[in-house]
């Protein structure tokens, strides 16, 4: 993250590459880097016109604007979330007031003329796809090495592997979605469904946990322990995260949420229990590699 315009820079800076030196003729190799760079843009292009309206990129970009420092106390409240206050997310407020259009969004969860979540490199409560996303390429990896270790590694692990966890991201997202549906949740922020995605994407840290655990052969009774403690430090984490999604306050929103009557309160956080309780379900199921 911050490492990679430090790279650019010190990749752009020197004039063209001496290609000689690597043994390749320098009009071969020029003639790749075109090649190369213009694939790219098609890909660019491609996924803009096939997947900017079912993923737009203006919500990626948010998801993924995270710096060194989040990263590091976001794991830490994934991990150790008992104590942490407050929970609620922050808001970059429009200056135009809420009942004036601004003429489009100004951000990835941008509400026009109320206000914008802040990107999770500002706000340590915002979710983000980075953390879940390397969390679920260390699990592939994590599952393969347990296989070699075990004598049993296979080169099917891999996409096993992925499918599990995939299969485990996609249920709980849809238990959510659904779950937000019937109780008429409502969900005016731009990038919604990216942040339930996320937030089921968690769950990966305290596996990788457990994982390692196992890995270091200290018992079943700690293997058990350590489990545990990760699906209740997931859960919580949870409970208190999901709980600006199904009871969001009116006054920490960036669009109108209503009010919510006694009776659906009750239900949203009985809801919100069985998805906090589900996650011993998803998670055992990951850990067994």
């Amino acid at each position: 993250m911050g490492h990679m315009g430090q790279g650019a820079q010190m990749g752009g800076g020197g004039g063209s590459p001496n290609f000689a030196a690597w043994g390749m003729n320098d009009a071969t190799a020029q003639f790749g880097m075109q090649l190369g760079q213009s694939a790219v843009a098609a890909g660019q292009d491609y996924v803009q016109k096939n997947f900017g309206g079912f993923v737009p990129l203006t919500t990626l970009k948010h998801h993924f604007n995270v710096s060194n420092s989040y990263v590091v106390y976001k794991l830490r409240l994934i991990l150790f979330p008992w104590r942490h206050k407050p929970w609620t997310r922050r808001i970059r407020r429009s200056d135009r007031g809420y009942g004036q259009d601004q003429g489009g969004s100004s951000g990835a969860q941008g509400v026009q003329g109320a206000g914008e979540w802040m990107p999770p490199r500002d706000d340590i409560n915002s979710p983000d796809l980075y953390i879940p996303l390397m969390a679920l390429v260390t699990y592939i990896l994590l599952s393969a090495l347990h296989s070699g270790l075990s004598a049993r590694f296979n080169p099917t692990v891999f996409g096993a592997s992925a499918s599990r966890a995939l299969g485990v991201v996609l249920l709980d997202f849809l238990f959510v979605k659904m779950g937000c549906y019937v109780l008429g949740v409502q969900q005016g922020a731009v990038g919604g469904s990216a942040d339930l995605v996320a937030y089921g994407g968690y769950k990966f840290v305290g596996v990788i946990l457990t994982l390692f655990a196992g890995m270091l052969n200290l018992g079943s009774t700690i293997y058990g322990l350590v489990f545990l403690y990760a699906f209740f430090a997931n859960a919580f984490f949870l409970l208190r995260s999901l709980r600006s999604v199904v009871l969001p306050d009116a006054l920490n929103s960036p669009a109108n949420v209503g009010t919510v009557n006694p009776s659906q309160r009750k239900k949203r956080i009985t809801f919100l229990f069985l998805e906090a309780v589900s996650q011993i379900v998803y998670m055992g199921v990951l850990i067994r590699v």
